[in-house]
């Protein structure tokens, strides 16, 4: 099985199992929506990288009705549910069925988002895409990544492990549930916090900050350039 093909065959319960298998849910989808700057009035254009069920950027949504959001990921599955998602709003984001790392993207956006999929990547190609995301954003545009981090040292990835594993118990995990869960786990390709934080500054962003952190999930990222005012978009 492909990663493509464990993710559509997650589809049916991924968002079912969010708040179990991310055991700080609200505080890191908050914060990763609460960063955004812009006016809730503007009429944005954004891009969610790797959108799956469009559980991230259908939060945006609410909260940006006047936004135009491109929603790519590789799994239609998964993309079948987030076109669900937005049409319950009367919204009709642009699908693209593709592997972002290969494909080419519209541009350029006032916003691109990621939720809990860069970490799939190798760092090379981690590397390349922030410096494609970096080029696709208007002037004052923002980049940022909900995303899974490698714990800086060894023993520290160790723990971040073990906690993640006893709060998903304590949440209520059936066994089945982890063993599927630990299956898709096994496509993991995390880097450090620091490393990432690095990339993105040499791909160009300014202000680049981890806005929020808790053990391995964290909510990173940077902008295009320093941030303009909404009349500018």
């Amino acid at each position: 099985m492909n990663i493509q093909q464990a993710f559509n065959a997650a589809a049916a319960d991924y968002d079912r199992l969010r708040r179990i298998l991310i055991p700080c849910f609200d505080d890191f989808y908050r914060t990763a929506v609460e960063i955004i700057p812009f006016e809730r009035s503007a009429a944005l254009k954004i891009l969610d990288l790797g959108a799956g069920t469009g559980l991230y950027s259908g939060m945006v949504q609410s909260l940006f009705p006047n936004a135009e959001f491109t929603l790519l990921d590789l799994a239609p599955e998964m993309l079948e549910k987030a076109k669900s998602r937005f049409s319950k709003m009367g919204k009709s984001p642009k699908i693209l069925i593709a592997d972002y790392v290969e494909s080419d993207w519209d541009s350029p956006y006032n916003l691109v988002i990621s939720g809990l999929s860069i970490h799939h990547l190798s760092d090379l190609d981690k590397k390349r895409l922030y410096q494609r995301i970096y080029q696709a954003l208007k002037p004052g545009g923002m980049f940022i990544n909900a995303d899974q981090v490698l714990g800086k040292t060894p023993p520290l990835e160790k723990r971040y492990r073990q906690q993640w594993l006893d709060s998903v118990r304590t949440l209520g995990i059936s066994d089945e549930e982890l063993k599927a869960a630990q299956k898709r786990m096994e496509y993991d390709r995390m880097a450090t916090l620091e490393a990432q934080l690095g990339w993105l500054e040499a791909a160009g962003f300014q202000d680049v900050d981890c806005w929020y952190k808790n053990f391995s999930f964290a909510v990173f990222g940077g902008f295009s350039s320093h941030q303009l005012t909404t009349q500018s978009l």
